[in-house]
C-alpha cells in the first residue's frame, strides 16, 4: 500500500482560498481522469466539501506523487501552484488512514462531530466507482472510512459534540436565542435543492417555520423536495423557479443558499432592494482585506512522514475577524453554506440584515467545546488504522499464497498422471486413494507456513514475506499478478 492525500481544508487554509479552490462536479471528474493519467498515480478519489479537498491516490513513488498531486489540484482548482503550496497538506500510508478515518468520525470537521460528512465520503467513493478511477485500496478504504465513521457515531456520544452545519448556521443567526422560538412564525426561502439545501429545509421544518420556499435552476428537483417537506408535515411548503428568487427574497425572514453556481446568486444590491433599502456600492470599498499569505499560521505542508505536529493541527489558521453587522435589529437573515460563497459578502452592510456564511462559521467554530466522547473516538480511530494496516498486508500475501497452492496443485496433478502411466492396472478405488494422500501430505507440508506467513505479513514491515516466500519456491510472478487481478475483478468485491 502507497496510499497518499494531498489537499487542504479550514484546518490549513483561510476561507478566501477554499472558495477559489472549490471543484464543480465536471472538475472533479476530469481532476480524477487526469490523476489516473499521471505516471505516479494507479488509483483516484477525491472528497471536496464546503470545507476541504483532498486527492487520494496510489502512488508507487511518494516525492513524484506528492508533486504531481499538487500540480494537479493547483491546475484543477484554478489557484496558482506557488499560491496553493503553502496551504496543503500531505499524509502517506498509515497517516493517510488515520486522516481519512478521522474525518469520516467527523474529528476533522468545522462542527466536530457532525454527521454529513459521512454521506460526502459516499459520493467521493461512487465517483471514483463510477468513473473507475478507485481500485482495490482506495475501494477498501473508503468503505471502511464508512463503517468507521458509523461505528463512532452508534458507539460514542460523538453527535453530542457537534452538529450539522446547517444547524451550527442557523444557532448563529439566532444570536443566542433557541432556534425553536427564533424560527417561530418566520418565512424561509432555501436556494438550490441538493443534500445541504434538503438538509436545510428538513432543519427548518423541525425548528417550526411557517413556510418554506424553495428555489433550483431545475424545477424538478425543487418539486421533489417540496413534495417531501409536505410529506414530512410542513403546512406550507412549495417551489418556484429561480428567477422568482427576486419576489420571494422581499417576503421571507430567513435565506438559506447552498447552490453549485460559480457566480453570486444573491448580491447586496438584491438584498437590498428586496428590503426597500439604498446600498452604496462605495461601501465595498471598505470590506476588510484577507491576511495575507505571510501573516497567516500555515500548516506543516511538505511532511515527509505524512503527518504534521499535533500542536500545528490544532493551530486554525489566523483569519480575518468577523465584520460586524449592520446596525439596528435584523429583518432579514442569511445563511449562505456554498463554496464558492452564495451571497455577496457586502450584504452584512445592508442595514437590517444579518449575514452568516462558511468564513463566520469558521470563525465561531474555532472556540466550539469539545466533547469528552472526542477521545473515545480517536481511540476507535487509532484501533481501526492498526486493524486496516493489518488487512491490507495480510491481503497483499494472499496472491502468493494462492499461487504456491496451486503450484502445489500443479506438483500432484503432474505426479498421479505419472504413476498412471508406470501403475496402469491401477483401479479407480486405489487411484483415487493415491491422490488423496498425496493431496493431504502437501496440505500439511504447506499448511503450517502459510499460515503463518500471513500472520507475520500482517504486521508492521510484514511486506517482504511474500517477495521471500516467491523466490523461496521459485513462482512465476506472472502468476501472482494474475491471482490479483482475478481478486479485483470478483463482482462482489468490496460490497457492503
Amino acid at each position: 500500500m502507497s496510499l497518499l492525500v494531498v489537499g487542504l481544508s479550514h484546518r490549513s487554509a483561510p476561507v478566501s482560498v477554499l472558495e477559489r479552490a472549490s471543484l464543480a462536479v465536471e472538475a472533479r471528474t476530469k481532476l480524477l481522469q487526469d490523476t489516473l493519467a499521471a505516471e505516479p498515480a494507479t488509483e483516484a478519489a477525491v472528497l471536496a466539501t464546503c470545507n476541504r479537498i483532498e486527492l487520494y491516490a496510489d502512488v508507487d513513488k511518494f516525492h513524484a506523487g506528492v508533486a504531481e498531486l499538487s500540480t494537479l489540484l493547483a491546475q484543477h482548482s484554478g489557484v496558482g501552484l506557488d499560491e496553493l503550496t503553502p496551504y496543503l497538506y500531505v499524509h502517506y500510508e498509515d497517516r493517510a488512514v488515520h486522516h481519512l478515518f478521522s474525518v469520516a468520525c467527523g474529528l476533522d470537521s468545522m462542527v466536530v462531530g457532525e454527521g454529513q460528512i459521512l454521506g460526502q465520503i459516499k459520493d467521493a467513493l461512487a465517483l471514483g466507482q463510477e468513473l473507475h478511477t478507485a481500485g482495490r485500496l482506495l475501494n477498501d478504504l473508503f468503505q471502511q472510512a464508512l463503517r468507521v465513521g458509523k461505528r463512532a457515531h452508534s458507539e460514542t456520544g460523538i453527535d453530542r459534540a457537534g452538529q450539522s452545519l446547517v444547524t451550527f448556521g442557523l444557532e448563529q443567526l439566532a444570536d443566542g436565542a433557541e432556534v425553536t422560538q427564533w424560527a417561530a412564525g418566520k418565512r424561509a426561502l432555501v436556494i438550490g435543492a441538493g443534500s445541504m439545501s434538503s438538509l436545510a429545509a428538513a432543519t427548518l421544518a423541525r425548528a417550526g417555520v411557517d413556510e418554506i420556499v424553495v428555489a433550483n435552476r431545475t424545477r424538478a428537483r425543487a418539486d421533489r423536495l417540496v413534495e417531501i417537506l409536505g410529506q414530512a408535515g410542513v403546512p406550507t411548503a412549495r417551489a418556484v423557479e429561480m428567477d422568482g428568487v427576486a419576489g420571494e427574497l422581499a417576503r421571507a425572514d430567513v435565506v438559506v443558499s447552498c447552490t453549485g453556481a460559480t457566480g453570486l446568486v444573491l448580491t447586496a444590491e438584491a438584498v437590498a432592494g428586496a428590503l426597500g433599502v439604498e446600498f452604496d456600492t462605495a461601501e465595498r470599498a471598505a470590506e476588510a482585506p484577507a491576511a495575507p499569505a505571510d501573516e497567516l499560521d500555515q500548516h506543516a505542508a511538505w511532511v515527509e512522514n505524512g503527518s504534521a505536529t499535533a500542536a500545528a493541527q490544532d493551530r486554525a489558521v489566523r483569519r480575518v475577524p468577523v465584520r460586524p453587522a449592520s446596525t439596528g435589529p435584523a429583518r432579514l437573515h442569511l445563511l449562505d453554506l456554498a463554496m464558492p460563497r452564495d451571497i455577496d459578502g457586502a450584504a452584512h452592510r445592508v442595514a437590517g440584515v444579518r449575514l452568516v456564511d462558511i468564513e463566520s462559521l469558521a470563525e465561531a467554530s474555532a472556540d466550539a467545546p469539545m466533547a469528552a466522547d472526542v477521545d473515545q473516538v480517536r481511540t476507535i480511530v487509532a484501533d481501526e488504522v492498526a486493524a486496516f494496516g493489518a488487512a491490507q498486508r495480510a491481503a497483499h500475501i494472499t496472491p502468493t499464497v494462492v499461487a504456491l497452492r496451486t503450484m502445489a496443485a500443479d506438483v500432484v496433478a503432474g505426479e498421479i498422471a505419472r504413476l498412471d502411466g508406470r501403475l496402469p492396472d491401477l483401479d479407480e478405488k486405489q487411484r483415487a486413494e493415491i491422490t488423496q494422500t498425496v493431496r493431504r501430505v502437501v496440505d500439511k507440508l504447506l499448511h503450517a507456513p502459510t499460515v503463518r506467513v500471513k500472520q507475520l505479513a500482517s504486521e508492521p514491515g510484514g511486506a517482504g514475506y511474500a517477495d521471500a516466500l516467491r523466490e523461496l519456491f521459485d513462482l512465476d510472478p506472472q502468476t501472482v499478478a494474475a491471482v490479483s487481478r482475478a481478486d479485483l475483478n470478483d463482482p462482489n468485491r468490496g460490497r457492503s
